[in-house]
């Protein structure tokens, strides 16, 4: 039934597909389509505008007209079929794909302790465990507990040059993309680690770019979500691969 109420409006020439309004709708109404925030369903849209204040370049608005009244129930529906349809990933698969498969990267020479960089020529890899992608990191991980964790933008890696020597040695590394990627459920994931693990601090890398500014806003909310305060410092790297910007979000 349609009715005449408050409803979400998306100008598409100034949305840049940063995806920070996603994580400030709690019912989900929202996704980056084609690199731009889409409208889902009008009946996901309660029209009170918790994502206007999160738009940096002003491409939301409220506006009223005749559209599909507010369904809290299909709503309900929608956050559960989303957060079904993730689990394969949360979980892995019972074949033991590579892909999901939790693996703590030991020293191989006695000699030398667990998680110690292995090098390849003059480069040293600082990596110490397997996944990397948020999504496929589980909460309870045990190379998640008491860690130092390194969030950071799939991109950084490729634009600094020694991203493992500067960023990753002693850290715990997730990878991902705030704008192609799903908001709301990075948000919960992190949640979720904050609540499972004790994370001791967050260093979240992003590139220079809007569509990166979201990821450090998302890691927060789920710091914010499971009611943990953890020291939490953003850096900002250049497309040349400089260092723009370090500054603390958490103290």
């Amino acid at each position: 039934m349609k009715v005449k109420r408050n409803i979400i409006e998306i100008d598409e020439e100034l949305c840049n597909g940063c995806g920070q309004c996603i994580v400030s709708c709690a019912e989900g109404a929202l996704e980056i389509v084609d690199g731009k925030a889409k409208l889902v369903a009008e009946k996901y849209c309660d029209g009170l505008g918790a994502c206007l204040g999160e738009c940096p370049t002003g491409a939301l608005k409220i506006t009223q007209r005749e559209v599909e009244d507010f369904d809290e129930a299909a709503v309900e529906h929608h956050l559960k079929a989303r957060e079904e349809a993730e689990e394969p990933a949360e979980q892995g698969l019972p074949c033991g794909c590579p892909s999901t498969q939790l693996r703590t990267f030991a020293a191989e020479d006695p000699c030398r302790q667990a998680n110690e960089p292995v090098f390849h020529g003059a480069e040293a890899s600082a990596l110490s465990h397997w996944p990397v992608q948020i999504r496929l990191v589980p909460a309870t991980a045990p190379f998640l507990k008491n860690a130092d964790l390194l969030v950071a933008a799939d991109c950084t890696p490729f634009a600094y040059p020694t991203f493992h020597r500067d960023f990753l040695q002693g850290k715990v590394l997730m990878v991902g993309c705030p704008k192609f990627d799903d908001a709301q459920s990075y948000v919960e994931k992190f949640a979720e680690v904050f609540s499972a693990a004790a994370i001791k601090s967050v260093t979240v890398v992003v590139m220079e770019v809007p569509c990166c500014s979201g990821l450090p806003l998302i890691v927060k909310k789920g710091m914010e979500l499971a009611g943990k305060t953890v020291p939490l410092e953003r850096v900002v790297i250049g497309a040349r691969g400089q260092v723009l910007k370090t500054d603390k979000l958490v103290a």
